[in-house]
């Protein structure tokens, strides 16, 4: 989703909201994979100092990581494009659903857990509102075309200032939101570890680099540090 083009456009919004809210059960179904488990483990034993994460589906929380920074923020809450209030999906969904719950029972799934939904019957579905101000909402993340809040940006970049090494795991560093954070670390001097399959962004300037599946790797190390 383009974020200037869902501010924009109340289609964009109602056809986001549409899916969303058929494919929004599976979502929140998904549970924490060998990597998030290691990772919790590693930062309760004091290895990890901070989790910097891209992703938006609060799997490092539910694995009970604490010290996290979500650059993309969170699919698990919902702000007000009006009053800016910020509410969890769980009860906006449960708003969405008995408001169209005759309509959700006739929209089915796509094999990969997307809601395949037909563009005329999106306009018979009523999007959710702020149950503050009556306002439009969206999720609490960061779209394609909007930038990471420098506050975020700012906080992450103080992490690993302080940092006495940087962890890259199961990521190509593709977009610029992550890669600055491993540019950071070499401008710095800070050791850079990889665990990844396939390549990464700047894996040149790393100082070790395992071809590995995140959650194999990062089980057997926790299983010696933590």
């Amino acid at each position: 989703m383009h974020g200037p083009d869902f501010m924009r456009s109340a289609g964009l919004r109602r056809r986001y909201w549409a899916r969303a809210s058929v494919g929004w059960e599976t979502f929140r179904r998904a549970r924490p994979g060998p990597a998030h488990i290691a990772l919790a483990r590693l930062e309760a034993s004091g290895v990890v100092t901070q989790i910097i994460t891209q992703n938006v589906d609060g799997l490092h929380r539910a694995a009970a990581s604490h010290r996290i920074i979500e650059l993309h923020g969170a699919l698990s809450e919902v702000c007000c494009l009006a009053c800016g209030a910020i509410e969890a999906r769980d009860a906006v969904h449960a708003r969405t659903v008995r408001a169209n719950s005759a309509w959700i029972a006739t929209a089915g799934m796509a094999p990969d857990g997307d809601a395949d939904i037909a563009e005329d019957a999106i306009a018979a579905f009523s999007p959710p509102v702020c149950s503050s101000c009556g306002g439009d909402l969206r999720p609490r993340v960061v779209f394609f075309g909007e930038n990471v809040p420098r506050a975020v940006v700012d906080a992450a970049f103080e992490c690993v200032d302080g940092a006495e090494a940087l962890l890259v795991a199961g990521t190509s560093l593709a977009v610029f939101s992550g890669y600055r954070f491993l540019r950071r670390a070499a401008e710095r001097g800070i050791p850079i570890a990889i665990v990844n399959r396939g390549p990464v962004r700047g894996e040149e300037r790393a100082a070790i680099k395992i071809e590995g599946s995140t959650g194999e790797v990062l089980s057997r190390v926790a299983a010696r540090l933590a």
